[in-house]
């Protein structure tokens, strides 16, 4: 897809999750893997603002073109392109629910058959650095190499996917899934878990469900 279109892409992707509820403001950011670095949101424009001559390319060293300033979460976005080579596309929000368990630190484990589709039989957290450290995109690194979705402590969640639209729609599950894991009280007493032979069997049928696969 070339350039003007990917970016349209992020915009109408933002503008989605705002209206959605699923972020608020400028909290989150998006990006997509492009020629060999990305396009991603730039720093504190409001979405509604946007243009796709406002997104920015980053390239795999880091580097930002020329006049743009990139999201101040581009290190960790960078991170996950590099440790998930087949997927091309990076949802981070402050969604409420995912947010709350985040705090608390606490992973999501498999209350729903539907945590497979993260890959894997759990949503894990990743532990607290700062934002736009290298310290928290290592973190990231090793957090997406093991689940397509993570919750990040005391900051958001972040869902990784071979293309944008299939990054929000996991974006979207994972808060319903937090906001699942808050109603049983998860955050108070281990609530009910499938068993992981179940889950290794869903996690399979998973792997050739939903969207067709496209880049």
């Amino acid at each position: 897809m070339e350039r003007n279109s990917l970016a349209q892409n992020i915009i109408d992707t933002c503008l989605e999750m705002n209206a959605t509820g699923l972020n608020q403001g400028t909290s989150g950011n998006v990006s997509v893997r492009y020629q060999d670095g990305m396009l991603i949101t730039p720093s504190g424009i409001p979405y509604v603002k946007l243009t796709p001559e406002m997104i920015v390319y980053v390239d795999e060293n880091g580097v930002s073109e020329p006049g743009k300033v990139a999201s101040s979460e581009w290190l960790f976005h960078l991170a996950c392109y590099r440790a998930r080579g087949e997927l091309n596309a990076v949802i981070h929000t402050h969604a409420v629910n995912s947010t709350a368990v985040a705090i608390m630190n606490h992973a999501i484990p498999a209350i729903h058959y539907m945590v497979a589709v993260t890959g894997t039989d759990h949503i894990p957290c990743i532990p607290y650095d700062t934002f736009g450290t290298k310290e928290l995109a290592e973190s990231v690194f090793s957090g997406i190499k093991e689940s397509k979705s993570i919750l990040m402590q005391h900051h958001g969640m972040l869902a990784m996917e071979i293309n944008l639209e299939k990054a929000l729609w996991l974006a979207s599950e994972t808060e319903t899934l937090a906001e699942l894991y808050l109603k049983v009280g998860g955050l108070h007493a281990p609530p009910p878990v499938l068993p992981a032979d179940e889950m290794k069997k869903v996690i399979g049928k998973f792997k050739n469900y939903g969207l067709k696969t496209e880049k």
